[in-house]
């Protein structure tokens, strides 16, 4: 499957993005996708998955109650709508998508990448 991410911008603080990530190649209701941002001279870090259909979605503590990721398996796509941005959530976002269940928080448990999108968020 490849991937793509998109949305990305710049906004300033409190605003709202919302990213988008479009597979081709396959369905991504066969995959568990996440979501991770990387600031320079920092590894990936996880900010939000979501498992095959049927199953949830989990999200690192330093996002929960802003940002929410969500499917709509009829244009293959996983989105993830962030609110209440801060400028510590500026990073290069990543979307990734693994073959097998659950939802995990390693980078390295992924398969598949696209490519980032920047997200600025200016104070």
């Amino acid at each position: 499957v490849q991937l793509q991410a998109c949305g990305g911008g710049s906004v300033q603080a409190g605003g709202s993005l919302k990213l988008s990530c479009t597979a081709s190649g396959d369905s991504l209701s066969n995959y568990v996708v996440a979501w991770f941002r990387q600031v320079p001279g920092k590894e990936r870090s996880f900010v939000a998955g979501i498992n095959r259909p049927g199953g949830g979605t989990k999200k690192a503590d330093s996002v929960a109650g802003r940002f929410s990721i969500s499917r709509d398996n009829t244009k293959n796509m996983v989105y993830l709508q962030m609110d209440s941005l801060k400028p510590e959530d500026t990073a290069a976002y990543y979307c990734a998508a693994k073959g097998t269940f659950a939802v995990l928080t390693g980078s390295s448990s992924y398969n598949f990448w696209g490519q980032g999108t920047q997200v600025t968020v200016s104070s």
